[in-house]
């Protein structure tokens, strides 16, 4: 299948893993590669703008929500200015998939149960982002395709569309991953998610603050012994501004920036 290279924003070598006294151990780089066939084995980024990329990733999002007890979700039929997903690919086979929404005067996901508490954070005039359908196949190597989605999802909300604040709606037993691994709070009470028919709470950050922790440990995952986060596997700043660029670039780039100026 030819590579349609507009869409893609990052080509990254797939983490090797290895058996060490019964543990698996992870590699220490996330390095930015071109675009192509040749080179070791990479997985890479994309824009889920076509049909059959889409329904590729329906099949990932259906296969893992089935596997925790919820209810299916569904991709929209397309992308939007106020709705995008991304999609991690090894060979147009997805490895994980995010979908961000921006606070702009359509209902957010998370509003169906947590409007009380969105309300809020937009009457102290925050602008509001959220990560949602999240998903990634556990038998890649996870922490570098879900820190890769993490951070080129947060590139196009907060360093390019300008939004500065992130919320997620996520089951009650993955919150203190999302609170030790991205620094998030809990905002208001345990609620049902109707969309998946599950317990939800509702986490929230600043994106200032996860520009901070970027800008602090992105690209040095050899300090993941001393810092168990996500963010030491983030890009470095470079590649960081690297990805930047690509967005500038992109043929279908009105999508992810909008009116924004980069």
């Amino acid at each position: 299948m030819a590579d349609d290279y507009p869409s893609t924003l990052i080509a990254a070598s797939l983490l090797t893993r290895r058996k060490a006294k019964g543990m698996l151990v992870e590699g220490t780089r996330l390095d930015l590669l071109p675009d192509g066939a040749d080179g070791p084995p990479r997985f890479k980024i994309k824009a889920a703008e076509q049909e059959s990329r889409r329904s590729l990733i329906g099949g990932l999002l259906r296969s893992r929500y089935a596997w925790r007890g919820y209810q299916s979700v569904s991709l929209a039929a397309s992308q939007t200015l106020d709705r995008f997903t991304l999609v991690a690919l090894d060979d147009e086979q997805p490895l994980g998939t995010i979908t961000v929404g921006f606070d702009m005067g359509k209902a957010l996901s998370a509003d169906d149960a947590f409007r009380p508490e969105l309300n809020q954070l937009r009457a102290e005039g925050k602008r509001l982002c959220e990560f949602t359908k999240l998903a990634v196949d556990p038998t890649t190597a996870t922490k570098r395709v879900l820190a890769a989605l993490f951070h080129v999802a947060y590139i196009v909300a907060h360093r390019v569309r300008g939004f500065d604040h992130l919320v997620i709606e996520v089951n009650p037993r993955h919150q203190r991953y999302y609170e030790r691994m991205l620094g998030m709070t809990q905002l208001g009470p345990e609620r049902i998610n109707r969309g998946v028919n599950a317990p939800a709470i509702l986490l929230t950050t600043p994106f200032a603050h996860i520009r901070e922790q970027i800008a602090i440990y992105g690209g040095q995952p050899e300090r993941t012994s001393e810092v168990r986060t996500l963010y030491p596997f983030a890009f470095s700043a470079d590649q960081e501004a690297d990805v930047v660029r690509r967005l500038e670039n992109m043929s279908d780039r009105q999508t992810f920036v909008g009116d924004t100026t980069i």
